[in-house]
């Protein structure tokens, strides 16, 4: 059974940094490609990609809106793949998912909610 767990998500000010983790189980870890997602709060936002990273952690993509102020990295030895963020800005608010497609299904973890306000 894939699970995704995200943690690590809080309020911050902005200038300030966070770093979320996920911990993914039920599948070959270092197999697989692994997405950051974030879903705003104001009606109609949809489901943005953040970053994402290759099984093997040699090969990242971000968007536009966060290169530079974030990284993306994976330690396949222990399932889990780090976005540090930092430069946050109040459009960074939002809940933040980890995603892998297995088998031709997209699995999502719960979420973390990631406030930026002063």
């Amino acid at each position: 059974q894939v699970q995704l767990v995200e943690s690590g998500g809080g309020l911050v000010r902005p200038g300030g940094s966070l770093k979320l983790s996920c911990t993914a189980a039920g599948f070959f870890f270092s197999s697989y490609p692994i997405s950051w997602y974030r879903q705003g709060q104001a009606p109609g936002q949809q489901r943005e990609l953040v970053a994402d990273i290759n099984g093997g952690g040699t090969f990242t993509k971000y968007a536009d809106s966060v290169k530079g102020r974030f990284t993306i990295s994976r330690d396949n030895a222990k399932n889990t793949v780090t976005l540090h963020m930092s430069g946050l800005k109040p459009e960074d608010t939002a809940v933040y998912y980890c995603n892998v497609r297995y088998q031709g299904y997209d699995y999502w973890g719960q979420g973390t909610q990631v406030t930026v306000s002063s």
